[in-house]
């Protein structure tokens, strides 16, 4: 985890004004965007400082949203210190076990995966009921933004593919298909990154959520699409379906929504779309832009997922045919070969 000389010296200060006697601190975890995470142990108790430079990021999001999920009975850290000026936040230790990590332990025990997703689950339906009303909307223009990321970073820089006019045809009809589908749905509360990475394993009030400044009003699905369609673990399709079918009763019983079986998985294939198309470019571009070349991993899975929904839709079925044509035979997980020796 890279940190500058003077940042370094703005986070010793930071930890020393709240802390007693000796302390070290150690990088505790980075995410795809410009924070970064120091674990903080004074030899009694554990705390996380999160980093976010204020001139690239904003905390003051992330704290509102944590005191919001709070009173909702959601389990967000709890915070000792904040620092507006340097962009320093003093928190819980929620511990060091992801989701991701406990789901990949206990694969193979059905009963503790379900158990585990049904806490998220149960979680989204306290997400579905949070106040929504004053958070940036996830409108047509936002959303656009977010697609045009899959033809820029993944089809041009990464696969070095040059779009026709007609190729262009084909993104623009699936791309104004996905954003009329979605805001059609019926929109609250959406953490917009509600995935194993961003979930904890805690003992109590399961799951602890981080990640969440990103959080917008959006449709209702789009979190159930990154939980279950995970772009860091897959599971077989008829089991995600249970759970997705699982989760529309929840709402339903709830009177959140009305849907039937087949429009809500409608509802949730296509906001899995829109998501998985902007992860493709994102991920490309975190290797090609930020250096962080670990996320091209990841893209056989996030492809699979977006093929898959793709070829069961008709009308995204020129969608399909075309990332297709491009992939070819490709190893997607390599960079590019002309931009790795540039």
């Amino acid at each position: 985890m890279k940190i500058d000389n003077e940042r370094s010296a703005a986070l010793q200060r930071f930890i020393a004004a709240h802390s007693t006697g000796d302390v070290s601190y150690a990088p505790a975890s980075a995410d795809a965007s410009f924070r970064s995470y120091w674990r903080v142990d004074d030899g009694k108790i554990a705390r996380i400082v999160m980093d976010a430079p204020p001139d690239k990021e904003d905390i003051r999001p992330w704290l509102m949203l944590s005191q919001r999920l709070q009173r909702a009975g959601l389990y967000t850290p709890h915070v000792h210190a904040v620092d507006y000026a340097q962009g320093f936040v003093l928190m819980e230790d929620l511990g060091a076990r992801l989701y991701l990590d406990e789901l990949k332990e206990i694969s193979a025990d059905t009963t503790r995966v379900d158990a585990l997703y049904a806490d998220a689950c149960e979680a989204l339906l306290t997400l579905a009921r949070v106040d929504a009303g004053d958070l940036p909307r996830f409108d047509d223009a936002f959303m656009r933004t977010e697609l045009e990321l899959m033809p820029t970073w993944f089809l041009e820089r990464h696969l070095q593919y040059a779009l026709s006019c007609d190729d262009w045809d084909v993104v623009e009809a699936a791309f104004s298909l996905l954003m009329r589908e979605l805001r059609t749905q019926p929109q609250g509360f959406m953490h917009r990154d509600f995935h194993s990475r961003n979930l904890m394993r805690v003992k109590h009030n399961n799951p602890g959520i981080i990640d969440f400044q990103g959080a917008m009003r959006g449709p209702l699905a789009y979190d159930l699409a990154s939980l279950l369609r995970d772009c860091y673990i897959a599971w077989p399709a008829a089991r995600v379906d249970a759970w997705v079918e699982a989760h529309r009763q929840r709402l339903v019983a709830a009177r959140i929504c009305d849907a039937d079986a087949p429009t809500f998985q409608r509802w949730f294939d296509l906001a899995g779309l829109q998501r998985h198309l902007k992860v493709l470019g994102i991920f490309c571009r975190l290797n090609y832009r930020d250096g962080k070349a670990g996320y091209l991993a990841d893209l056989p899975l996030v492809l699979d997922y977006v093929l898959s929904v793709a070829r069961r839709y008709p009308e995204f079925a020129a969608l399909a045919a075309l990332i297709e044509s491009a992939v070819g035979a490709r190893d997607i997980t390599q960079p590019s070969v002309e931009l790795a020796s540039a």
